[in-house]
């Protein structure tokens, strides 16, 4: 009773003073509100990088690339002949604890015509049908490439929906999904066939949303944060988004296609002892050129997340012996983007936290600040109360629970405003980072605000309680 009484007097003293309780309660909604904000915008921005890391295959995929010799093997420089394919059949036979090994070789510069439409995709390379898994891609119009593609060096390619929207028009254009399989187009002034189409790839967001549209019947462009026209121009994308974009944009064909149209007389001749690629040194035009052996990437997945230490060294050890010891090349991993992300997030966490909690130790101050005044306000009041019988611990709970209430008030009221400001930086920021409130940072935020009302009470309530009656009866 005594509890209830305090908090039905707490009420009325909030009422009674209904603006000075408000700019009290204005610390404390501005810190709960912050506190909720950045937690839900660093939770979206953690699911937006998180969403871009499985889109481009996970936490055990690797690849090699290579790097600048070492100081201490320059001497040996002209024997490096960088990452090519004898690395590939040496780890295929060599590395048991790796899998799906997938060379790839990049095109540079790379136009793609049709008709009077030019487009420069972001990702043209030259790789295996595995890549189709390695890079978590699903056809959904044609075929991959197969293996008799490729060691015919067919002129065929598979495409991103990025790349069908700038040559062939978009749905949003046309009016219909459009199928380009079996049509023609041309790359660096080389004629391919299209056998196949990647699905749209997007975020969770992007694919609610264009599903929230058709059910309405309205544009998607009208809908918000779903395709854009061509979907090729990666502005104001990061995160998932440009994950998502950049394979949307891709253009893949076979290796030994790349090898003999693009590739064959791109480079200097290798270094001694470099071996020569499938289909020799002579160009599509009868010209003799040096063909470049060298791979742009090797990529590669481990069997096991938990050996991924031990696949590394195993890896290493394979091409150094097919590099003669030379270390002239380097490995990539995921997990070391998926422990940047942490650390991001980690750091992003801590510095809003603090910034929120500063806000809410200025709104604590504001309470304790009030509830001195009101002590001073009421001293003639607690003498009575003190001298018909009040306890030390009656005035102490009285104080300590008008402070939680206002405390407990302001809270609630932040949480509500939070919902509004969450809502205007889903406006700011991009795509794939939309922010998600989260109930656990509902919960710490309103506890520590709780927390704050304690601790602004604790020092008004003591003042009060210790008040000499005669004293405070005598106040004028």
């Amino acid at each position: 009773m005594i509890i209830l009484n305090a908090i039905n007097i707490g009420f009325k003293e909030i009422w009674a003073n209904k603006f000075r309780s408000l700019l009290t309660m204005l610390g404390i909604i501005l810190g709960v509100g912050s506190l909720v904000a950045q937690s839900a915008l660093v939770k979206g921005l953690e699911n937006g990088m998180k969403e871009a890391l499985v889109a481009i295959g996970g936490l055990e995929k690797v690849y090699i690339t290579s790097q600048a010799i070492p100081v201490w093997q320059q001497h040996r420089k002209d024997q490096s002949v960088g990452t090519t394919m004898n690395d590939v059949y040496a780890l295929q036979s060599s590395a048991p604890l790796v899998r799906l090994i997938v060379p790839e070789m990049r095109g540079q510069d790379a136009t793609v015509t049709r008709g009077s439409k030019a487009f420069n995709p972001w990702h043209f390379v030259g790789t295996w049908p595995g890549a189709l898994e390695m890079n978590q891609h699903v056809v959904e119009y044609g075929r991959m490439f197969n293996d008799v593609d490729d060691r015919e060096a067919r002129s065929v390619c598979v495409i991103g929906t990025g790349v069908r929207d700038a040559l062939f028009g978009s749905p949003e254009e046309i009016g219909r999904e459009i199928d380009p399989v079996g049509e023609f187009v041309n790359i660096n002034n080389q004629r391919f066939r299209i056998i196949g189409m990647f699905q749209l790839y997007e975020s969770e967001l992007d694919r609610k949303a264009r599903e929230v549209a058709l059910e309405k019947g309205v544009e998607p462009t009208q809908a918000g944060p779903a395709r854009k026209k061509g979907f090729g121009s990666g502005k104001g994308k990061s995160g998932a988004g440009f994950a998502f974009e950049w394979k949307n944009n891709t253009i893949y064909i076979p290796l030994n296609t790349m090898w003999l149209k693009f590739r064959a007389g791109s480079a200097p001749a290798p270094a001694p002892g470099a071996p020569a690629p499938a289909g020799g040194s002579a160009t599509a035009s009868g010209q003799d050129f040096v063909a470049d052996p060298r791979l742009s990437s090797i990529y590669f997945k481990v069997l096991d997340i938990e050996q991924m230490n031990e696949a590394l060294q195993q890896v290493k050890n394979v091409v150094l012996h097919t590099h003669q010891g030379i270390e002239d090349f380097a490995f990539n991993t995921q997990e070391n983007w998926s422990e940047n992300i942490a650390v991001a997030v980690r750091n992003a966490r801590l510095s809003g936290s603090i910034i929120a909690a500063i806000s809410l130790l200025v709104g604590g101050v504001g309470i304790m600040n009030i509830m001195l005044a009101s002590i001073t306000e009421r001293v003639r009041e607690i003498g009575v109360r003190k001298a018909v019988g009040a306890t030390f611990l009656d005035i102490f709970i009285q104080i300590l629970v008008e402070s939680v209430v206002i405390a407990v008030i302001g809270g609630v009221a932040g949480l509500l405003a939070s919902q509004g400001l969450v809502k205007m930086l889903s406006l700011l920021s991009p795509d794939a980072n939309t922010p998600v409130i989260t109930l656990d940072a509902m919960l710490l935020a309103f506890s520590f605000s709780v927390g704050v009302g304690v601790l602004a009470g604790i020092f008004p309530g003591l003042k009060a309680a210790r008040l000499h009656p005669i004293q405070a009866l005598r106040y004028d």
